[in-house]
């Protein structure tokens, strides 16, 4: 094959998808609880989404930022009505998004003339993306293992653990980022006293509070963003991922105080803000930021997880240790390796994917009706029953 191995895909081909359902090449359908990791907040082939990009299709597919862009307006307004934001940079994946946080943090403190207040705590399981910095922001090991010499500036603590933080800041911190929940490292949510803290914290040292959003934002929660479960209000939030139902756009939310230091020429993309892109975001936010589309996600999740609660981790307690997570995203928390378990579940055909800590990730998409729930628990329970 032609095609770099980095990734290990299991023996199956997707052919098509409908709703929360795809298709193998034989026919087979199987009940989707991974989205694409977390992407497919509409499901797959929702029509308005495919007529949105049809429409732009036949006007114009690339249009460079040197001219005006008048849809990245459109979705950037809907975005800062809806949020905390001032100003919204588009971009193409999360990885670029969270890039963008980082440029963005150490830049803020730069023009007040504090050029070596450019440190950024991080926490260790977190997982911002696969370009250099972002890499050894999560200072992860095996996926930094032969990628150095080292991106420094960052300070990887425990997470969770309060002491450890409060050590680490210093007159040249400038940033906490954090994911407000942590989505490869395991669906730990984080509980809304330490987002409180947290914000705490950064008001009292001059710090800036940057919260990943990638994989938890753009309604995944039951909100708009998870942090809105809290109180607080974030300086810097990086989200992809749900904004483009399956289509690559990435942003960057900046507050006011912190928009002021990027001018002209300070960052750009290429591909940013294309317009089959915007095209595309602005469907999913018109779906998404309805009042009843995110109470559905609350009440689905709900649901969901108050019967792996009752009905999974009651009947398989030995092994089913843990029901974590939030809206429509969640997590199985087991004590037998999850990878046999995922076998197991994709036999029944629903498919679920990994997460550190052990953790089996459900992320299906955010149309999911309650019938789909019973059907996934009772997939779930013959995959466990045959272990």
């Amino acid at each position: 094959m032609s095609v770099l191995k980095v990734y290990n895909p299991i023996d199956l081909e997707i052919d098509h998808g409908d709703g929360v359902y795809v298709y193998s090449e034989d026919g087979t359908r199987y009940l989707d609880f991974t989205s694409g990791i977390g992407v497919l907040s509409l499901g797959y082939s929702h029509p308005a989404l495919i007529q949105a990009l049809k429409d732009q299709a036949e006007k114009v597919w690339h249009c460079s930022n040197l001219f005006k862009i008048e849809k990245q307006n459109v979705v950037a307004e809907k975005i800062v009505k809806n949020s905390f934001a001032s100003s919204v940079f588009f971009c193409n994946s999360g990885a670029e998004a969270t890039e963008t946080s980082i440029k963005v943090a150490r830049k803020y403190f730069f023009d007040k003339g504090k050029k070596n207040k450019n440190k950024i705590i991080t926490f260790k399981g977190a997982f911002h993306g696969r370009t250099l910095a972002s890499l050894y922001a999560a200072n992860n090991k095996t996926h930094i293992e032969g990628f150095g010499p080292k991106v420094d500036g960052f300070t990887n603590i425990p997470f969770g653990d309060h002491d450890a933080l409060k050590n680490a800041i210093d007159k040249n911190t400038a940033a906490i980022m954090v994911e407000t929940i942590l989505g490869e490292g395991g669906i730990k949510v984080i509980p809304l006293e330490c987002l409180n803290g947290l914000r705490k914290i950064c008001d009292e040292n001059d710090i800036l509070l940057i919260l990943d959003e990638v994989q938890c934002g753009v309604g995944r929660t039951g909100k708009f963003f998870a942090f809105e479960w809290s109180e607080i209000e974030p300086d810097i939030v990086p989200i992809a991922k749900g904004i483009g139902g399956g289509f690559p756009i990435g942003a960057c939310l900046l507050n006011k105080k912190v928009t002021a230091c990027m001018g002209v020429g300070t960052h750009g993309s290429t591909f940013g803000g294309n317009p089959l892109a915007m095209s595309v975001a602005n469907v999913v936010l018109d779906h998404v930021l309805k009042k009843d589309f995110l109470d559905h996600v609350q009440s689905t999740g709900k649901y969901l997880k108050d019967l792996l609660e009752k009905e999974v981790t009651e009947r398989y307690k030995d092994f089913i240790l843990e029901i974590r997570g939030q809206g429509l995203m969640l997590g199985i928390k087991t004590n037998i390796e999850n990878e046999m378990i995922i076998e197991k579940m994709r036999a029944e055909k629903l498919l679920t994917v990994k997460a550190s800590d052990n953790v089996i990730r459900l992320l299906p998409p955010l149309i999911l009706q309650k019938s789909h729930v019973d059907e996934a628990i009772d997939k779930i329970l013959k995959a466990l029953s045959k272990l």
